[in-house]
């Protein structure tokens, strides 16, 4: 069910009986002492495993978003906007136009927020095709979840720092920083803003129990997967 698995003659099979796909966005951007890619990381694995007992096709993800403000970071890829939500639409109208009618958008990015409006646009131009976007980081559940754990979550903190998204060999620090203060920082440029972060982290603590974020993981899994079974009215 990840179309990097499969033939063409096994997506056309799929759309004789089914119309439904997933589509994960991501993005490349600082995460502290995590992976730089994290969001993309998230985004794909939460889409493959609430789709495979489903069979249904997962496409691979978009692994650049809307990120400017991580410009001063190495590492670091940023779309314009309007870039994005031409490349969205794109991939959209190529879905579409093989067959594909209810597509559920993973969304692993805050900033790729704009793509929501994207897909209400694609669905008003198309009638026939139903578009569900899903922030899978802060839907009800998962993220009732997080703050059962802990009330302070935040970019490049313990709530990202899963066993697939860590680097081996890389000790996360101790403690919890300093919550930073958010709508300072949006009014920064990157430089002033990577001097306010530091390491980029927000602020919590870097790291949390596996047992935890495992739960946490099994939640948002859940959660993403009944979407795609049901929610389609």
């Amino acid at each position: 069910m990840r179309i990097d698995a499969m033939n063409w003659m096994q997506v056309e099979e799929w759309l004789r009986r089914d119309d439904r796909a997933v589509l994960p966005l991501g993005s490349t951007e600082q995460h502290a002492q995590l992976s730089l890619a994290v969001d993309s990381i998230l985004a794909e694995r939460v889409s493959v495993e609430a789709a495979e007992p489903l069979g249904v096709p997962v496409f691979p993800v978009l692994p650049y978003g809307i990120t400017p403000g991580f410009l001063a970071y190495p590492g670091t890829v940023t779309l314009r906007a309007e870039t994005h939500l031409r490349v969205v639409r794109d991939v959209l109208e190529s879905l579409h136009r093989t067959g594909f009618r209810r597509i559920l958008v993973v969304n692993g990015h805050g900033g790729n927020d704009p793509a929501r409006t994207a897909a209400l646009e694609f669905m008003a131009d198309h009638p026939d095709c139903r578009i569900r976007f899903h922030n899978w980081w802060n839907a009800p559940r998962t993220i009732a979840r997080v703050r059962h754990y802990d009330p302070v979550g935040t970019h490049a903190s313990w709530m990202e720092n899963f066993p697939w998204t860590r680097l081996p060999n890389l000790a996360a620090p101790d403690g919890a920083k300093p919550v930073a203060d958010t709508e300072r920082l949006r009014a920064l440029p990157p430089a002033a803003a990577r001097r306010l972060l530091g390491d980029g982290n927000f602020g919590g603590r870097y790291q949390r129990d596996d047992s935890e974020m495992l739960d946490i993981w099994a939640v948002a899994v859940a959660e993403t997967r009944e979407i795609l079974a049901e929610g389609w009215a």
